[in-house]
């Protein structure tokens, strides 16, 4: 999965993280967060602006940040509830779009 230099850039800098040594395992973290945001609430754009999007980009810097800090096992406890959220307003949303379709 590619790593866009700008959602890098974010996580370094809600990070505080000024040197590049550590931007190779940065972006495998962020690309494991972003499949697992994935699997567990559906489909987004990383890069998208829509509501939905923010959201999971959101959830997968957070994922990024646990596991930066070797506390991953821990993220799915603290953030049970956006998860969930997450995931149910994807469904919803892709309801909807059916639901307009037909």
């Amino acid at each position: 999965m590619d790593i866009t230099p700008e959602l890098l850039k974010a996580f370094k800098g809600r990070m505080h993280i000024s040197h590049n040594g550590e931007d190779d395992d940065i972006e495998a973290s962020l690309s494991f967060s972003i499949a697992y945001v994935k699997s567990k609430c559906g489909e987004f754009d990383i890069t998208g602006e829509t509501d939905l999007d923010i959201r999971a980009k959101e959830l997968v810097l957070e994922r990024t940040r646990y596991s930066y800090n070797d506390a991953v096992e821990y993220f799915e406890d603290n953030f049970q509830s956006d998860v969930l959220g997450l995931s149910l307003d994807i469904v919803f949303a892709k309801e909807g779009e059916i639901d307009e379709e037909v």
